[in-house]
């Protein structure tokens, strides 16, 4: 397995809206949100693309407000879908495509459901996928544990938010390292 390069590394957002969020376990949900706000923050840092979906966002609202204002920041706004698998849209594939990774990290909501299928379909289009699991939930914790399985059975790395960062960092003692590890403290 090769390390993370911010020059061939997307970031995908999967669903992180207000109706999905009200329905996640309180502890799972702050702790997708933190991290995935360490994500987004250190793309910014290290110039990693980032795109991000919403499910039906006309029924599941749009994306909680923590996260939106990150991908504000970065110049990103959710792209809306309706199939699960959001590389089954065709504007975020094809926004996947111009992006052209290597490597895709997954966050999002729900695990078992369009992570999951998510995370199959980018494996299957042959990238190397990456599933962050401190940075997923689903409305109960057997299926945030089942849609991490699956996805690893599936061919995706199941991973960690600070696995990630300091895999996209490579090394410390630069300008990035310190703004980033920041982050993490």
């Amino acid at each position: 397995m090769d390390r993370l390069d911010p020059r061939t590394t997307l970031i995908l957002v999967v669903d992180v809206q207000e109706k999905l969020a009200a329905a996640m376990p309180e502890a799972s949900l702050a702790t997708l949100v933190k991290n995935t706000g360490i994500l987004l923050e250190a793309a910014k840092e290290l110039g990693v693309p980032v795109l991000a979906s919403e499910q039906y966002p006309k029924g599941l609202g749009p994306t909680v407000p923590a996260v939106a204002e990150r991908l504000a920041r970065l110049d990103r706004a959710a792209l809306p879908k309706v199939t699960f698998d959001a590389c089954s849209d065709l504007a975020i594939a094809r926004a996947i495509s111009d992006v052209a990774p290597r490597a895709v990290v997954v966050v999002g909501m729900e695990a078992h459901v369009c992570v999951f299928q998510t995370a199959r379909e980018l494996v299957k289009r042959g990238y190397l996928t990456h599933v962050v699991a401190d940075a997923v939930s689903s409305r109960q914790e057997d299926n945030r544990r089942l849609g991490l399985a699956l996805a690893e059975r599936a061919g995706a790395i199941v991973t960690t938010t600070e696995t990630v960062v300091f895999d996209l960092l490579g090394r410390a003692g630069t300008d990035a390292f310190k703004a980033v590890s920041k982050l993490i403290r």
